[in-house]
């Protein structure tokens, strides 16, 4: 194996690449490659490094091994020496499946997954909660236990596939004899037929009914995020596995703080004398109100960083933002007789040079009379 090959260029990928994005590179390649359909003197060795690229990417063994180490990673391998992707070379030329031993062999098909739109409040996306929630669900029939066989029936063996639930079709290609397997079209790849059905879900094994649960929901979720429950979405037909329940959160906004991860933010205004001389303020949290020192000479646009008070991180147990809060300094645009005569006096004593005449303190007073 070469030592220098860069499995990603070879198939055109990047380093972030998902399974599905290096498997649709592969087959698009091997079409492209394969030395049967490819006249070009080089198609062999360039289909050589294209399959050997896809059996370590495709591997999530070799692939870490080969991110971590390079090529040396995955040197001397023993399963490396054949012809990898076999499957996904003949999906790529013919869109089916290369016949192998094992097969569907009735196989029950699975229920459907299902998704449901949780609102929460803010709080309880910061903190927690657990949530009953209601839906309706395809669930087993109760009167023939999800066979759907009429009571004192049973289902039979398909006659079309003799009960393993596929048909095989070979044909000749440019790859040699290949064996073509797809689900039963008669039974649907179940292996087994219903003959008598039964009266209350006719035959399909399930009846519509509604389902209660209780959704714990975690500490530090946020709009978007999905709780998967496994085995809690709709049951397949004919005692087939249950699918998953997805609960798709959505989070009302809190009226005065602000969300950014685990990080929270919170604006507060304060006036030039608290600012100048300090003060206490009411700060809002997740858990309630906290009263917060302002120093003295606080300036426009200081942080007060309220440690821990933040949103716990879902994955890092006992681990929690802080809540930042940030100090506006607001300056009046109307002032009293005696409020202006005091900032002047403060003008004054400071030696700051302040506007007279047209100035704001003259429009202050015609406005005020």
């Amino acid at each position: 194996m070469a030592t220098t090959t860069d499995y990603y260029a070879a198939l055109g990928v990047d380093r972030g690449a998902t399974d599905a994005e290096i498997k649709k590179a592969f087959r698009k390649l091997a079409q492209q490659w394969h030395p049967d359909v490819n006249s070009d003197p080089a198609a062999q060795e360039r289909f050589k490094t294209i399959n050997q690229a896809y059996q370590v990417l495709s591997d999530p063994e070799r692939r870490q091994r080969y991110d971590l180490f390079g090529s040396a990673g995955v040197e001397g391998d023993p399963n490396m020496a054949g012809f990898g992707g076999f499957a996904d070379i003949f999906d790529a030329f013919f869109g089916g499946t290369a016949g192998a031993a094992g097969g569907r062999r009735g196989r029950p098909a699975g229920g459907s997954d299902l998704r449901y739109d949780l609102r929460i409040t803010f709080t309880e996306a910061v903190l927690g909660a657990d949530k009953d929630i209601e839906f309706p669900v395809l669930g087993r029939c109760e009167t023939c236990s999800g066979s759907g066989a009429k009571a004192g029936t049973q289902a039979v063996a398909c006659t079309q596939c003799k009960g393993r639930g596929e048909v095989r079709s070979i044909r000749q290609t440019m790859l040699g004899q290949m064996v073509n397997v797809t689900a039963c079209p008669r039974c649907q790849g179940d292996g087994k037929i219903v003959e008598a059905p039964c009266e209350t879900c006719r035959g399909d094994g399930r009846v519509e009914r509604k389902r209660s649960l209780r959704v714990s929901i975690p500490a530090g979720i946020d709009e978007g995020h999905q709780i998967r429950l496994s085995n809690e979405g709709e049951v397949g037909p004919r005692g087939g596995p249950a699918g998953s329940l997805y609960v798709a959160i959505h989070v009302a906004p809190h009226p005065e703080l602000k969300r950014d991860g685990t990080e929270l933010y919170f604006e507060a205004s304060v006036g030039i004398a608290q600012a100048a001389l300090g003060t206490r303020i009411l700060v809002p949290t997740v858990e309630g109100e906290e009263d917060v020192e302002v120093k003295p000479g606080t300036q426009p646009g200081t942080e007060i960083r309220l440690r821990g008070r933040g949103v716990p991180h879902l994955r890092r147990a006992g681990a929690r933002g802080d809540l930042h809060v940030i100090l506006d300094v607001a300056v009046p645009t109307r002032l009293s007789k005696a409020e202006r005569e005091a900032l002047k006096a403060y003008a004054d004593a400071a030696g700051e040079v302040v506007a007279e005449g047209s100035g704001i303190f003259d429009r202050v007073r015609d406005a005020l009379g």
